[in-house]
């Protein structure tokens, strides 16, 4: 078990619904992977062709929720969610930032096996499983200052403006957990 993660920053960006958000502000490149709801995993290893696909753990440990991941999740005001985070890469290049939040509660019954995934990758487990459900999905543009901005782009060069996500609120056996997926600049565009 690693140390917990800490957050350096409060500053979250403004998460909406598609309807909300508008096509016409998104890049071109990104409206394809935010709009997606099929299993992100599976989506990137085909995008990756013959290159070797893999998840890095970057962290994991017990730590507070943002005040927009808390509500989501309806956790009481510093509650507290196993939080993982990694990076999705295609032949070793960082394409996706992704950060789960997994409530306490959800690590219960099927949910256990989401607390020892380690390289593995969630979207295996979630879209195997015919008993979860997805809930709503938001879409954000992320900039520096942001917590998630700064944790996804940690040693990228050079460090972009903004980058794309969305996150989605997934229930295994009815109880939530939240998957936060931000696209870096080295994503292909495109359907893939």
């Amino acid at each position: 078990m690693q140390h917990p993660v800490s957050i350096r920053s409060r500053r979250e960006p403004g998460w909406c619904e598609w309807q909300r958000l508008g096509r016409s502000r998104v890049p071109a490149r990104f409206v394809s992977w935010l709009r997606d709801d099929g299993s992100l995993t599976l989506r990137l290893k085909c995008a990756c062709g013959d290159r070797p696909f893999a998840v890095r753990l970057l962290r994991q440990g017990w730590a507070r929720a943002l005040p927009s991941e808390a509500r989501r999740l309806r956790l009481r005001r510093g509650g507290l969610a196993l939080v993982r985070e990694v990076q999705l890469l295609c032949d070793g290049q960082p394409w996706v930032f992704a950060r789960t939040l997994i409530p306490a509660t959800t690590l219960r019954g099927p949910g256990q096996r989401l607390a020892r995934l380690g390289e593995r990758p969630l979207g295996a487990v979630l879209f195997a499983d015919r008993r979860v459900r997805r809930g709503v999905t938001e879409m954000a543009e992320l900039r520096p200052g942001e917590q998630l901005f700064d944790s996804a782009t940690q040693g990228l060069l050079p460090l972009p403006n903004a980058v794309w996500g969305r996150r989605t609120l997934f229930f295994m056996a009815g109880r939530p957990l939240l998957v936060n997926e931000l696209f870096l600049p080295t994503i292909p565009g495109g359907p893939g």
